[in-house]
């Protein structure tokens, strides 16, 4: 519009004062609006095609997500049962849809835009985008995966291979550095670099990603791998602000830890090499749970295997199971861990199942100083409580509790029934409530649980186990089995042995269900002893 409107007063005094050389100006002018109109021609075809274009990215991206939606929706969960689907399901759903919707609204599509309108209350969120990132990330910790191996999708138990472009490297970098975690933005963009370093086609920026990670290897002290990183940017692009300023300042560090250096002594080596010693002497929980999730656990001496053992069981010669006794196998010995086996049909799975799905919700954890219940970031997962009154099911499988524990359930907390998803987990806690807590379970007045029952409702493709990070122990999922241990000595007093964790599901889809029993009512079912530890 600019243009016309500085061509029209021209016009204007061609028509008021018409002389020859007016009439040259003008023509001059109007030569000029040819080769506008030219211009404009030009970029009418470069529209056009960019149309064209347009509608053959729209037609590709159609095609490529219609091979991977029919994949994807004959096997659901075991097409989510992949951490790197998931991740790009939230990244295509949160982001790349957007992009899409971007580009169609440059023309009349009406349909697909009220469409888009109304699906998008459905779609995931920057946060959930976050997420699933993070989950990637805690899953690359806690067993020990390389980014290569990750980005490849070279997981064990993989149904749907997938792998992660260098954007997605990147996004992944990105996301860990607003966290302030230069260890994995590090991690990240260095496999985002050498995606593209390979040859990989992508929207992804070298400097861009250089301008990260070198920021990210400084904040960890790594001065001349900093220094590398930033003269690679320069020579990309030497004009670069940001990274000129950077590499100066870089060397003026650098310069000052060579003086500081000159007068460093050996009695700080000494030092540093006793605190080396210290840190492989200590084995904090953390590393004993990432262990125990990858099964490298604590393996038991040959004299402690012989103590465990198989049996059928009859629940202390209950009516019910004494033709038909159940199996059950010791799994440890200190706590004592029992399993059961084929404890819970298929079909009760399925029921237990679809109950709970429409009220699954972000799982809580009692808070210890108000005893009410909240969300938690070290618990992972989504949950549903279901009574005994509304299926026969459930009671049935009430029952089945009580007359294999001996306990009363009557005072249980509800069946509670956890789906972990790809990176679901529940960090190491107890059970019970410490003698700090005394209020944990005051609103139930029914007193600390006594004892916990979990049913295992799927197979795990990969990690997911029930670890017990105090004793060495890891109990591993199996569709159809219990395990069963208690949280207090008989004497009342808590059992702090049976500390244990979720461990985040690596490949697969993992379905629980839990019941915690109370004391009371188990005064005469299980009587207390003299002795604190028994």
């Amino acid at each position: 519009m600019k243009l016309w409107r500085g061509r029209i007063p021209l016009i204007t005094r061609f028509i008021v004062s018409p002389c020859l050389t007016k009439l040259i100006c003008f023509l001059g002018h109007m030569t000029d609006l040819i080769n506008t109109e030219k211009d404009l021609v030009v970029s009418l075809k470069d529209y056009i095609k960019a149309e064209e274009s347009k509608l053959e990215q729209i037609k590709k991206w159609a095609e490529k997500l219609d091979q991977l939606t029919d994949a994807a929706t004959k096997d659901p969960e075991g097409f989510l049962g992949h951490p790197v689907n998931a991740f790009k399901l939230m990244k295509r759903l949160n982001t790349e849809w957007g992009e899409l919707e971007s580009l169609v609204l440059k023309d009349m599509s009406d349909g697909f835009i009220s469409n888009m309108t109304i699906q998008r209350q459905f779609f995931p969120n920057d946060e959930d985008q976050t997420g699933a990132a993070k989950a990637l990330l805690r899953l690359q910790d806690t067993y020990n995966l390389d980014t290569d191996t990750l980005s490849r999708g070279n997981l064990p138990g993989v149904k749907h291979k997938s792998f992660l472009t260098a954007e997605d490297c990147f996004e992944l970098g990105k996301i860990a550095y607003t966290e302030a975690d230069y260890y994995h933005t590090e991690l990240w963009m260095e496999q985002a670099l050498k995606q593209l370093d390979e040859g990989e086609v992508s929207s992804a920026d070298k400097a861009y990603i250089l301008d990260y990670l070198s920021y990210a290897v400084y904040q960890q002290g790594d001065l001349g791998k900093a220094m590398m990183l930033t003269k690679r940017l320069l020579e990309l692009d030497p004009e670069h602000q940001r990274a000129n300023g950077n590499m100066k300042y870089f060397e003026y560090i650098m310069a000052k830890e060579k003086e500081a250096n000159k007068s460093s002594t050996d009695s700080e080596d000494q030092m540093e090499q006793e605190t080396e010693v210290k840190k492989k002497d200590y084995l904090p929980e953390r590393r004993k749970y990432e262990m125990l999730c990858r099964g490298e656990g604590l393996k038991m001496t040959p004299r402690r295997q012989k103590r465990l053992f198989c049996r059928y069981y009859d629940g202390n010669r209950n009516p019910r199971y004494i033709l038909g006794p159940v199996k059950q196998e010791d799994e440890w010995d200190k706590p004592r861990i029992v399993r059961f086996l084929d404890i819970i049909s298929d079909e009760e799975i399925e029921t237990v199942k679809e109950l709970a799905k429409p009220r699954l919700s972000r799982a809580t954890v009692h808070d210890p100083e108000t005893g009410k219940l909240t969300t938690a970031h070290y618990r992972v997962s989504k949950s549903a409580w279901l009574s005994g009154y509304e299926s026969p099911v459930v009671s049935r499988i009430n029952t089945r509790i009580q007359d294999l524990t001996g306990l009363d359930v009557s005072t249980a907390e509800e069946l509670q029934v956890a789906n972990y998803g790809v990176g679901g987990q529940y960090e190491p806690h107890f059970d019970f409530a410490r003698k700090d807590e005394p209020d944990a379970f005051k609103e139930l007045g029914t007193g600390n649980r006594i004892a916990t029952w979990l049913f295992y409702m799927s197979d795990v493709s990969a990690g997911g186990a029930t670890v017990f990070p105090e004793v060495g122990a890891s109990v591993w999922p199996k569709k159809g089995t219990a395990v069963f241990w208690y949280n207090l000595f008989p004497s009342g007093e808590g059992d702090y042995s049976t500390r244990h964790a979720a461990c985040p599901v690596l490949v697969g889809n993992k379905w629980v269900s839990n019941k915690w029993l109370h004391e009371r009512g188990q005064e005469f079912r299980r009587p207390c002893t003299l002795s604190e530890l028994e």
